[in-house]
């Protein structure tokens, strides 16, 4: 048997054996009869390629892991002492750093990049907030605008890598920066005052969502689940924002029937743009 088709055989008995398609001794069996002798088997699990992975490391990979380690340690505990715009560099090449090694092990494995894409937009958010705080920029001002910023970055790069999560986390992100200035310039506003500010919002994120399902599938399915969001969003602002609102639970019920009746009418329509 050539070698190339062996180890198609013993990477699909490896399958079986992770898909528990097969009891373990079954495949143990199987595995024993293909694999040559001194051959090893590929770890299935990620304890067991961590393991062989520091088998296999040289004193150049070891020194280089302590390195890093070491850098790592040396800024998370200096970080404040920085100048601000060292901390801006550090900041922006961190998550430079984390988003490209996201992009590159999504090929190989697309959990492991999104934990890593997921990881550096975390930090922009935080080491962001983190900052405001040290340099004393308590103002809500400089808050909003930080997260309006994640929040179009998100939206641009979710859309770039085609990551909806992502796509879907910058608008909802958006949308509290918009409560929160709503909050803030708004003294007391009737019932109605606050549906017409986030309805016509949701009317225009479902034309989007129609505009651009020609193009993008998957943008027009986030679209449509934002306008959604929307559609609710006034009950949600009044909850958090206005001490006195009467009727709040009628409205919802009033706003869910609507919504399905809606749904329901256009249903041939939507699950086209969003499919």
């Amino acid at each position: 048997m050539d070698q190339d088709r062996r180890k198609v055989i013993i990477r699909e008995i490896e399958h079986w054996q992770r898909s528990k398609l097969l009891p373990d001794q079954y495949c143990d069996f199987l595995l024993n009869l293909y694999l040559e002798s001194g051959e090893e088997r590929e770890p299935a699990n990620l304890s067991g390629k961590a393991v062989k992975a520091i088998k296999l490391a040289t004193w150049k990979h070891w020194l280089l892991a302590f390195g890093i380690f070491s850098l790592i340690c040396f800024v998370v505990l200096y970080f404040s002492v920085f100048h601000p715009v060292l901390q801006i560099a550090v900041s922006i090449s961190g998550v430079l750093l984390l988003l490209l090694l996201g992009q590159r092990y999504r090929a190989k494995n697309e959990s492991a990049g999104l934990v890593l894409i997921g990881t550096g937009m975390l930090l922009m958010l935080g080491s962001g907030l983190y900052m405001l705080k040290l340099h004393e920029l308590e103002n809500w001002g400089w808050k909003a605008g930080l997260l309006a910023f994640c929040a179009l970055f998100w939206v641009v790069f979710g859309i770039a890598a085609r990551i909806p999560i992502l796509h879907l986390s910058g608008w909802i992100a958006s949308f509290l920066v918009y409560a929160w200035l709503l909050s803030n310039n708004t003294n007391e506003p009737e019932w109605y005052e606050v549906q017409l500010y986030w309805l016509p919002a949701s009317f225009v994120f479902c034309w989007c969502s129609w505009y651009f399902h020609r193009w993008s599938r998957p943008v027009s399915a986030v679209l449509f689940v934002a306008g959604a969001l929307i559609w609710f969003m006034p009950e949600l602002y009044a909850k958090l924002f206005v001490e006195e609102w009467l009727w709040l639970q009628l409205q919802l019920i009033v706003k869910i029937m609507a919504g399905g009746v809606i749904l329901f009418a256009l249903r041939k329509k939507w699950i086209a743009w969003v499919a």
